[in-house]
Order: C-alpha cells, then sequence, then structure tokens
C-alpha cells in the first residue's frame, strides 16, 4: 500500500551551487574598490574559486558533520599516560585544511594581503564559523611576535604557509603551522591583569616556565600558544608550543572542553600549566601592549565574521523569500515582507562595507591609517557583533517554522551570532577602550572624523548625526555611563559614511532615512514610506530571482 498522500509543494530549494563571492555584490565592490587594480584579476580570481567552493553542496556537508560531529577530548590513553589530545570528525580537518590551502592565515606578506584574506575570510566562514577561530588566531599572532626578531623568523613562515598538517609534531617537522591564545583565567576575565600564572625564568636567556592555569585556551591543538603570565618583571607575554624543538610534549593539560551554546566544531577549552616551557615575547611587563595588536587583528575577525553571518542569514531568506507564495504570491513582493528583507539587507551591507574599508587600513598601513583603525576596530567590533543576533533572528523568522529546524540551517547560525560580541573583550571593553582612545590619543579621533568627512554635505541626515555625535563628544560629565550610546553613535555615522560614498542611492538613502533619521521602529522591517525597497532587496539576493 502506497503512503503517499500528497506532493510536495511552494518549498525554497537549497540554496547551493552558487558562488558565495560573485553574489554578494556589497563584497565584490569593496574589494574593487579596495583593491590594487593591477592585482585586482588575480584576487577577483582566488576569490571566486574560493565563492563557488563555499556554495557547493560538499563544503555544506562538511559543515554540518563538523558541528554534528564535535571535538573529543582524549586526556589519557589506554595505559593511562597524559596525551591530552583532541579529536576532530575529518570534515573539520577538510575545512581548517581548505582554509589554510586558500591564504586565510597569510596576510602579512603579500600585497594587499589584507584585503584579500578579509574577503576571502568573509566568504569561507560563511560555510562554517568554529574552525575559523585558529585561523583567526594563526593570523593575528604575527604582529606580535614581529617585536622579537628572531621569533618572528622562525615562526611567521610557519604561520603563513599553505600547508596543513594536523600532526602534533616538534614545529620544525611541519610544513605549517597554527596558533592559539591563551589570556584569560578564572578570577579576572578581561581584566588580565589579575592573572595568577606564574613564569619562572630558566637558565637560557628569555626561556621561563610557566605554572599556572588558562579559564579559555583557544583552539588547543594548535602548535604554538600566545599566553600571558607574570613574570618577575611584571604581566609579560609568551609563546608556549605545544610540541618541543625535541619532539617531546610540552606540558600542557586540557582539563576539559566547553559546553558553548554555539561554535560547537571548535574546541575551547581549560588548561592547566605545570613547568611548561616557554619563551618570552617582547619585554617583560609588557605582556599587554605586546599582545595587543594580536587581539587588535583578531578584533578585526569578529567583525568580519559577524559580517558574513548576518550576509548568510540575508542570502537564506531572501533565497526562501523568492521562492515560497503565500497570499495569493510570492513572499518576496509582499510590501512587508520586502520591509523586512531590505531592513535586514541594509545592516549586511553596512557591516561588510565598514569591515572592508578596515581590511584596506591594514594594507594601507599609513600614520592615518593606522590612527583610524586604532579607533575603529573598537567602534566597529561593538557594533557589529551587536547586530548579529537580531539579523540572524530575523532571518531565521522569514523561514517560518522551518527556520527553526535544524536541517535549515538557520539555528546553527543563530547559536553561533552572540559569540563574536563575547570574543576578544565584550561590549564594556569595547566601550572602554574606545573612552581611552578618545581621551589618550587625539590623532585617532582626528582620523575618525577625517573619514566621515569624507562624505560632508552628500546627505543632510548624515551631517546632522555627524553634528549630534561631536556635541555628545564634547559632553565629558557622566562620559563612562554613556560609553555604549557614543560608540553606538559612532559606528553608524561612520557605517553611513561610508554608504554615502559607495553604495547605490538607493541603499544609501534608506539607511540614512532609518538608522540617522527619526523615523524607524525598533524592530527590523520598520523602514519608512518612500524608499526604493526593491532594489535593496534584489541587490541582496544570492542568486537571480
Amino acid at each position: 500500500m502506497s503512503t503517499l498522500t500528497h506532493t510536495v509543494t511552494n518549498q525554497a530549494p537549497p540554496l547551493v551551487g552558487h558562488d558565495v563571492y560573485g553574489t554578494d555584490s556589497a563584497l565584490t565592490e569593496g574589494v574593487e574598490r579596495h583593491a590594487d587594480p593591477a592585482l585586482l584579476p588575480e584576487i577577483a580570481g582566488e576569490l571566486g574559486e574560493l565563492g563557488r567552493a563555499a556554495g557547493s553542496a560538499q563544503a555544506q556537508k562538511w559543515g554540518e558533520e563538523a558541528n554534528t560531529h564535535e571535538p573529543v577530548l582524549r586526556t589519557h590513553d589506554r595505559y593511562g599516560n597524559r596525551v591530552d589530545e583532541v579529536d576532530f570528525h575529518p570534515s573539520w580537518h577538510r575545512l581548517l585544511g581548505h582554509a589554510v590551502s586558500a591564504g586565510l592565515t597569510d596576510a602579512w606578506s603579500r600585497p594587499g594581503g589584507h584585503l584579500r584574506r578579509a574577503a576571502g575570510f568573509m566568504v569561507w566562514s560563511q560555510v562554517e564559523a568554529g574552525h575559523g577561530c585558529p585561523v583567526s588566531m594563526t593570523h593575528a599572532a604575527v604582529p606580535a611576535l614581529r617585536t622579537d626578531p628572531a621569533l618572528a623568523a622562525e615562526w611567521e613562515p610557519r604561520l603563513g604557509s599553505r600547508a596543513y598538517d594536523p600532526q602534533l609534531v616538534a614545529p620544525g617537522a611541519k610544513p605549517g603551522a597554527l596558533f592559539g591564545m591563551g589570556m584569560t583565567e578564572k578570577q579576572g576575565g578581561s581584566d588580565v591583569r589579575a592573572n595568577t600564572t606564574r613564569a619562572q625564568p630558566l637558565a637560557e636567556s628569555g626561556t621561563y616556565q610557566l605554572t599556572g592555569h588558562k579559564w579559555f585556551c583557544s583552539a588547543p591543538m594548535s602548535d604554538g600558544f600566545l599566553v600571558l603570565a607574570q613574570a618577575p618583571g611584571g604581566l609579560s607575554c609568551f609563546l608556549l608550543p605545544r610540541v618541543l624543538a625535541d619532539g617531546t610534549r610540552n606540558t600542557f593539560a586540557i582539563q576539559r572542553l566547553k559546553d558553548k551554546l554555539g561554535n560547537r566544531s571548535n574546541a575551547s577549552s581549560e588548561v592547566e600549566f605545570s613547568g611548561t616551557w616557554a619563551r618570552l615575547v617582547g619585554e617583560e611587563g609588557r605582556g599587554v601592549a605586546t599582545i595587543i595588536e594580536m587581539v587588535a587583528a583578531t578584533r578585526l575577525d569578529c567583525v568580519l565574521g559577524s559580517a558574513a553571518l548576518m550576509r548568510q542569514a540575508v542570502a537564506q531568506a531572501v533565497h526562501h523569500a523568492a521562492h515560497r507564495s503565500a497570499f495569493g504570491g510570492p513572499l518576496i513582493d509582499k510590501p512587508l515582507m520586502r520591509n523586512v528583507l531590505a531592513d535586514l539587507a541594509l545592516e549586511s551591507e553596512a557591516a561588510t562595507t565598514t569591515a572592508l574599508r578596515l581590511a584596506a587600513a591594514y594594507d594601507a598601513d599609513t600614520e592615518q591609517e593606522r590612527a583610524l583603525r586604532r579607533l575603529a576596530v573598537a567602534v566597529t567590533k561593538f557594533w557589529v557583533t551587536k547586530r548579529c543576533p537580531p539579523v540572524a533572528a530575523e532571518a531565521l523568522e522569514c523561514l517560518g517554522g522551518n527556520g527553526y529546524v535544524e536541517e535549515s540551517g538557520m539555528p546553527r547560525l543563530f547559536r553561533e551570532s552572540p559569540l563574536n560580541s563575547v570574543w576578544e573583550g565584550s561590549g564594556n571593553v569595547q566601550a572602554l577602550d574606545v573612552l581611552r582612545v578618545l581621551q589618550r590619543e587625539p590623532r585617532a579621533l582626528d582620523a575618525f572624523l577625517t573619514e566621515i568627512g569624507r562624505a560632508r554635505g552628500a546627505d543632510h541626515r548624515l551631517d546632522g548625526a555627524v553634528k549630534d555625535l561631536l556635541t555628545e563628544l564634547g559632553d565629558l560629565d557622566g562620559i563612562e555611563g554613556r560609553a555604549r550610546r557614543i560608540v553606538e553613535r559612532m559606528a553608524v555615522v561612520l557605517q553611513g559614511s561610508l554608504l554615502v560614498r559607495f553604495a547605490p542611492a538607493a541603499v544609501a538613502d534608506a539607511f540614512c532615512a532609518s538608522r540617522l533619521g527619526r523615523d524607524w521602529g525598533a524592530t527590523f522591517g520598520t523602514l519608512p514610506a518612500g524608499l526604493d525597497l526593491p532594489a535593496v532587496v534584489e541587490r541582496a539576493a544570492p542568486v537571480p530571482h
């Protein structure tokens, strides 16, 4: 007897087999805008190849499997010997290997490296976000290591290698290496100066043994880690190799893996050091100053990761609405749904445009651009990562009940969405960092105001928002309690200025009318009347419809 009672219709097909890079107008136009024209054909070619891989059924399967089959900690072997190894599903290794081979850990040594790497990171992160942690840490370790030329000469070629080898062997016996980070301790959290891990100097100059713990240690299967510990001269930065030069394991006791809300494919761990060998990076007592460049780079990756997640969420929502009919026609043509999709698309494009502008500031590396990113990275990290969860939630709702089901992929995006706001300093940490820069580094504020001033006179709502921001910045009374408000306004004004300069008129007008105007509600889908919303939505479509 047949159990077939009906034919399934009116379901959106899977969003698969498309070019994640080539169909993202905000991303492709941003790369074209900031890239050296002589390098653009090469960059577009490599990003197109990565985009097609990211949109493939194979890559999507890897992402699902890496999250379904989570990493497993093995503290001991069958004989009771301590091994402290983490086993990953093969799909995790495939994702990570593809990221490394695509150059996503290599930005510092090639022309236009930061822009092309940032765009590639955004493309490949849309497949799966968890494996991006070691990719990000490896990339970000380079500026900290460069405080010690000998260490940089030894390790930088390994970190920029296109070869991925997951074996735990001596670093010199591998074609490439990955890095992690260990800063946070139980008693201190973001207050790393409260760390209690001790660093005792050894006879060999620059070498120490560490004793203590780390409450969050990123990517514990990595080849090396940058950690903070209290040396005789104060809080200092150290390079801790997982395996020593002679092939023996360094003491690195993984106590447990964190059971996290999202980012399930990635092993975040608690580790203990007991006489663990390490090398000093930079000077004793200047650990925060040494590692802060790594933190700045990973903060930008938090922006990139959130922008990537928002793009994927919006792409899925627009794709669904283009293929789903309700109440007599396609959802995408319904005025209220169109308003929601356009609102989401604005948030996504603003995040992408700003992220690429900051990546380009790393490539330019002039005094002006360094000053700009000193302030703008913290501002943007605060705002873009906080906009990610509501975008993911609204995009999920666009799929209705289907979006609440794991098979849609939307729940994984939603669980992932708060992470980048927490990583590398939560919202208050970012806001307080912005205040410190405003109070101590006037050139950073000058660079920021110069950047937003490039759009002066192009939109009266933007001009008014800049005027209001300057008034806010000039009022020092109770400024710490208003820090979040100030940073939020700085971020939105920066985004508005970039969109007015670079985005299509329909996008810039809708952004300024809502985010900088006075006619915008508290939820997505409350854009004011009179805007060209079909053009905004069509621009966000991942495939033509």
